[in-house]
């Protein structure tokens, strides 16, 4: 029996219960072009299966995907409209269609085209001033930076002791680097399983490792809020000076990262394929 319907004399009656739940799975994804982002937010709000339990990107899609919610019923490879009462208005239904029919791939280049500064707060000079994001356009082409307060307030003339501005692809490349570099280091597994066992005294080492190593497939099909959301969880600081950058992680992190990837990774790997 599909979520936000019931059965009564054989026929398909509407949930009042269930149905704005089906709802929220259509406007979130079509808002995020992610099922990813759908899963944990509504994972945020406690949505459930009929069952109970939290819904999964599989149930996500599965959902998507049932025509029942539109007000049709598919038999054989034709549509027919149902007798039943649809819970998803059509043009929301034209919505999230609209993003399925584009791949997942695809998706996430479109949305990372429009990447957020994913350092904004987190990148400073050696002068202890955050650089501020800016970006420049040049023969249709977007190019972005991380700028030095001074640069932009006119008082850095003649001063080599700061870096001026820094290409974001060349610094967050490096940082995003560095953190996937660090998260396949033995000593961070072990760091990392015993922190997360405060919350899930239930979880092995091994599925630790197993996490962390999804991280690197999964990596590129993420869509920049959620590359964001891990970046911000596991880098304290960047420093950028004359001499390079000095990339200053937190472990402390790692333990709600761990258990994100547990939630998410074998439908999102899935998809990835």
């Amino acid at each position: 029996m599909p979520l936000g319907y019931d059965v009564v004399a054989r026929k398909l009656v509407v949930n009042e219960d269930e149905a704005p739940r089906v709802r929220r799975v259509f406007e979130i994804f079509a808002e995020t072009g992610s099922g990813i982002e759908t899963v944990k937010r509504l994972q945020a709000e406690g949505a459930t299966s009929k069952a109970g339990r939290p819904l999964d990107k599989g149930d996500v899609y599965k959902l998507l995907n049932n025509r029942t919610y539109v007000g049709e019923a598919a038999h054989k490879g034709q549509v027919y409209p149902g007798e039943h009462q649809g819970i998803v208005p059509r043009e929301l239904w034209d919505r999230a269609h609209a993003v399925l029919q584009v791949s997942p791939r695809v998706r996430a280049n479109q949305n990372r085209a429009q990447t957020p500064a994913l350092l904004k707060g987190l990148i400073f000079g050696v002068d202890g001033r955050a650089l501020s994001p800016t970006h420049a356009r040049k023969n249709g082409r977007l190019y972005r930076y991380y700028v030095a307060q001074r640069v932009l307030k006119g008082d850095a003339a003649g001063d080599d002791s700061i870096v001026r501005r820094v290409s974001a692809a060349e610094i967050e490349a490096a940082v995003v680097d560095q953190v996937r570099a660090l998260l396949r280091q033995p000593e961070i597994v072990v760091g990392t399983w015993r922190a997360a066992r405060r919350e899930a005294p239930d979880l092995t080492e091994g599925e630790t490792q197993d996490a962390l190593h999804r991280l690197d497939p999964l990596w590129e099909h993420l869509f920049p809020v959620e590359q964001a959301r891990i970046v911000r969880s596991l880098v304290e600081r960047v420093v950028v000076g004359p001499a390079g950058a000095d990339i200053r992680l937190r472990l402390d992190g790692l333990g709600g990262l761990v258990r994100d990837l547990i939630a998410i990774a074998p439908s999102a790997l899935r998809a990835a394929a």
